[in-house]
């Protein structure tokens, strides 16, 4: 296999997820109807809550799920396959359902982001392509959205491909990042991809390139009088590098009447820097001038800057969104909920650990989001078993599923499953939204949650409860 050609992803999968489903198949399990969950335990960095990506990766991967000849023949080679098996996979196709979160929507823990149901060996063999997916620009997304939100609506660009873990680490990442609220990339091909805006001007080499500081903010403003930044802090940035590009603008852009230009700051005191920068182009004239500012930011920098009067209008953020720095695993896992039995009956199935926070929930699920009427906020997600509704007409009794006797009565209220059709039988039934389309999605529905819930430090706790009939059946089989 040659890593340069277009890889078969359905090998993308841990080796045991083949050893079980050969045992499944000698076994007589593999019609089986199955039911997975994906969802994760505990959002990055302490936030409130977490946003979803990463499905459309999975729509693409589900829609080619297939072995070729040369994987078959390689895992033949391993000695342990049953021939038959090796059939079975020769034609093997994705014949089950998938519902989904659509990619934007703010998530929380244990929460199913995604249920699968599907025979046996199907649902067995996609779950380490649906968690990388998931897991990957699940964790970009909610990281772009925390600094994002820190940047208080100044423009916020991801500027970490060279910094990424791998080349899909760079391209996806910034096409979670956009989902999460950045306006751009410097990545060019997620561009290409995706339709991710890239964007850049110049390095430090450029400047070094020519025989003067100024020459080089001159010869650039010649070449991109429209897109005019200079990178300002090569040598000096209030002796030479803010001088050198006021210079430039009044020589080159000035005659043309261009008032749009700006300068980057990519070290240094920030605070400090950028308030006398700004001083300087005001006092000349330049006061359409945007500062942009780089180097290693996160959320938290970036809200101690403004907390201290800088004057940047955008953040190229690199190292520490694509890789998530802070907290770089996003922690999804895939469990079994339930199997069907011959005749269509469910049966919920139960992981049980001393960790209370690995005991799963049972059984085919909905998730509901519940949103106040009057002041469109989201009060709670609510989980219950497939067959329930949820009468939003009615006052309803919630509570927290590991604390009973916190309740509370709801009333005048809107329920909204959150959870869509992906797959039906194997065939596409969603209508995938554009990349914009998600990104604006993901704002208004990050808008829904309360201030408290969207803090940085100690957020309010959000809650997910479990119905009455979902937290019985929960502990019939506990006990």
């Amino acid at each position: 296999m040659k890593t340069g050609e277009k890889l078969n992803m359905t090998m993308l999968c841990d080796f045991y997820e083949l050893t079980m489903g050969n045992g499944y198949w000698k076994a007589g399990y593999q019609d089986r109807i199955t039911y997975f969950d994906v969802f994760f335990r505990d959002v990055p960095d302490k936030g409130g809550f977490a946003i979803c990506a990463g499905l459309d990766q999975i729509i693409d991967y589900i829609q080619d799920l297939h072995f070729d000849p040369e994987d078959i023949a390689f895992l033949r080679s391993k000695g342990i396959f049953d021939e038959g098996f090796l059939d079975y996979l020769a034609s093997f196709r994705f014949t089950g359902d998938i519902w989904a979160i659509p990619e934007g929507t703010p998530i929380f823990p244990r929460e199913p982001v995604m249920t699968v149901r599907a025979p046996a060996i199907e649902a067995q063999l996609i779950e380490t392509f649906l968690l990388l997916a998931i897991n990957h620009q699940s964790l970009i997304a909610t990281k772009a959205n925390r600094i994002v939100r820190a940047a208080k609506g100044r423009t916020v660009l991801e500027f970490g491909s060279r910094r990424a873990q791998g080349t899909d680490g760079a391209i996806s990442g910034a096409r979670a990042a956009f989902i999460g609220g950045c306006k751009g990339t410097a990545c060019t091909i997620s561009d290409q991809l995706y339709g991710v805006t890239a964007g850049g001007t110049m390095a430090h080499s450029w400047v070094q390139m020519f025989d003067s500081e100024y020459e080089a903010f001159k010869t650039y403003c010649q070449v991109y009088p429209n897109n005019a930044t200079l990178l300002v802090d090569t040598y000096n940035v209030l002796k030479s590098g803010v001088p050198n590009a006021i210079r430039a603008f009044n020589e080159v852009l000035k005659p043309l009447g261009i008032k749009k230009c700006g300068i980057r700051l990519d070290s240094g005191d920030m605070a400090y820097l950028t308030r006398q920068a700004r001083k300087m182009l005001d006092d000349a004239g330049w006061t359409e001038c945007q500062i942009s500012a780089s180097n290693s930011l996160d959320e938290h920098i970036i809200q101690d800057l403004l907390q201290q009067g800088a004057c940047i209008d955008m953040f190229g953020v690199g190292e520490r969104l694509i890789t998530a720095r802070s907290e770089p695993v996003f922690g999804g896992v895939y469990k079994l909920a339930a199997v069907e039995a011959a005749d269509g009956t469910i049966i919920p199935k139960i992981k049980v650990s001393e960790n209370v926070d690995k005991i799963t929930n049972p059984h085919f699920k909905k998730v509901y989001r519940l949103y106040d009427r009057e002041t469109g906020k989201a009060e709670a997600d609510y989980i219950t078993v497939w067959d329930e509704e949820v009468d939003d007409a009615l006052p309803m009794e919630i509570f927290d599923p590991r604390a009973t006797w916190k309740r509370k009565v709801i009333s005048n209220f809107k329920a909204r499953p959150l959870q869509v059709p992906i797959f039906q039988k194997g065939r596409l039934v969603y209508d995938r939204p554009d990349l914009k389309s998600i990104q604006a999605y993901c704002a208004e529905q990050v808008d829904t949650l309360w201030d408290e819930v969207k803090r940085f430090d100690y957020p309010h706790t959000y809650y997910v409860d479990l119905s009455q009939k979902l937290w019985d059946i929960k502990q019939r089989l506990l006990r």
